[in-house]
This record gives C-alpha cells, structure tokens and sequence, in this order.
C-alpha cells in the first residue's frame, strides 16, 4: 500500500514540479509572480487534446507541439503584458497577469466551452506493471520519465551553456547584466519560453493522467503548483522539483487514509507549516532586493 501510493504521489508531483519551474524561473530572473501561469498549463493541455483528437497524432507529438506553441505564447505574453509593465511598481505587473489569466481562460471557455474534454482511449495504451506489492502503469511511467528528462535538460540547460550562465547572471542583478553586455530582453523571453514549454508538457500530461481537460484546469494547478514553488524555495530549480514532488507524494497520502475531501487543503496547509519554520522554503536562499 505504501509503495503504490508513494509512486502515484511521485507521479502527480511531478506535474507539479514541471508547472513550479515556469514560476521560479520567472520569479527568479524578475521577481514576479506570473499568475498567468496555470493558463498556459490549459493552452498546452488543449492543444495537445487537439492534436490528439482530430489530427490523430500520437502523444509524444502532441507534448512536443504544445511545447512549441506554449513557448510561442509565453513570449507573446511577456512582450504584451509584462515588458511594458518591467520598470513600474509590482503591483501594476500583478495585475496584469490576473487581467491575462482571466483573458485566456474566458477565450478557452468561448472557443472549446465548459463542459471537460477527454483524451481519447486510444491516446496512450495503458498497462499495468508490478513491482513488488506495488502495480504502476505505463501511464504514470511515461509521466514520470518525461518530467525527469525535461527537469534535466532545464539543469543543463541553466547550469552547462551559454544562455544558462546569462540567465544566472540576469537572476542576480539584470542592470549589471545589461551593462556587461547580455540581452537582457532576450534572456527574460527565453526563460518565459522554456517556462511555458514545461507548463504545456504538464498540461498534456495531466490531461491524459485525469482523461479530463477544462477551461478552468489551470486554476487549481496553477496553485498548488505555485505552492510547490514556495514550498521549494521561490526562485531555486531544484527548489521547485523537490517542493512539487512533496506536494504530490502528501496529497496522494492524504487521500489514501481519508482526506479526500480536503485533497486541495493538504497543499497549503503543509505551505503554511513549512514556511513558519523555514519562511524561505525548503532551499530557498534570502532575497536580496532588485534595485
């Protein structure tokens, strides 16, 4: 029983790890809080039922394809609503991703309506697969191994080339960073980019996980994983990973003795223990102020 429930938790986390790293990424190189966020996680995951559904693709196409238009939508996103926004108070930019957030759900709603759509049966076959006393499907496989090799290619991509040693360099102080020479514009649209192709690849992925995609589905997943992020420690990658698989593995436990009902709950109520303990998160570091 405990080794199936922790590896449905592992699964469900990772989802939300894919969908923490767009928040800490974009937290981390211009301390905002894009609550637009989830609305991409919806985009990726209608695109990807689309694709699926009416063009008959198979689903690793389907996740590379949102993946690209998500990039593409996360970069219009920042060049429309956030770029203009960059040097004026932090309110202004909050509400300029609530404004954004309710624009794409209510486009959602208008274009594909608010009763949820399936995946069809045919997306992905699903087998079961024991290891030891506990089953795991070949479903829950196929989303653990792609957000572990998304998670790692993000690593690399930040810590080994060129762009990534631009967006550290960006994170600690994007004035200093323009004056050595670094596109600052650039680096800002790359990490939106990178952030919303990870989103729509978790989108997808938990549309196929639930066989359920709604107008509405990046809500809740937006914060949780939002939650995750703090839970992590804002602004630290591997903070982000660690925070969303924590909060999978809790509200799968939560569910299995009982708690369904407050599935929702669990999430923010282990944010709020950890943070009265460590107020910057499980790795987070103290923030200086952007000047």
């Amino acid at each position: 029983m405990f080794w199936q429930q922790l590896l449905n938790g592992v699964a469900l986390g990772s989802t939300y790890a894919l969908i923490a790293l767009g928040y800490t990424m974009v937290y981390g190189i211009i301390t905002l809080i894009n609550f637009a966020h989830g609305e991409i996680f919806m985009a990726g995951a209608f695109t990807g039922l689309c694709l699926v559904s009416y063009f008959k693709t198979n689903i690793f196409v389907a996740i590379l394809a949102a993946m690209v238009v998500c990039m593409i939508l996360g970069v219009v996103m920042e060049f429309i609503a956030y770029r203009p926004l960059r040097r004026s108070s932090r309110l202004s930019a909050l509400i300029s991703a609530i404004g954004v957030s309710i624009f794409l759900s209510s486009l959602a709603l208008m274009i594909f309506g608010a009763d949820a759509k399936g995946f069809p049966d045919t997306s992905f076959p699903v087998r079961l697969i024991r290891v030891g006393s506990a089953e795991i499907s070949t479903l829950q496989l196929l989303i653990i191994g792609i957000s572990a090799l998304l998670m790692l290619a993000l690593q690399f991509i930040v810590q080994k080339t060129k762009i990534g040693k631009a967006m550290r360099a960006t994170s600690e102080d994007y004035n200093t960073a323009a004056l050595m020479g670094i596109n600052v514009n650039r680096i800002i649209s790359f990490t939106f980019a990178i952030g919303s192709a990870l989103a729509a690849a978790g989108g997808v992925l938990v549309g196929v996980l639930f066989n359920a995609v709604s107008f509405n589905m990046g809500l809740m997943a937006g914060l949780k994983a939002f939650a995750a992020a703090v839970l992590g420690g804002i602004g630290s990658i591997p903070g982000a990973m660690l925070g969303g698989l924590l909060l999978g593995i809790s509200e799968v436990f939560g569910v299995a003795i009982g708690y369904s009902s407050y599935r929702d709950a669990i999430a923010f109520a282990i944010l709020v223990l950890v943070l009265l303990i460590r107020p910057t998160g499980l790795l987070g570091k103290k923030i200086v102020k952007k000047v």
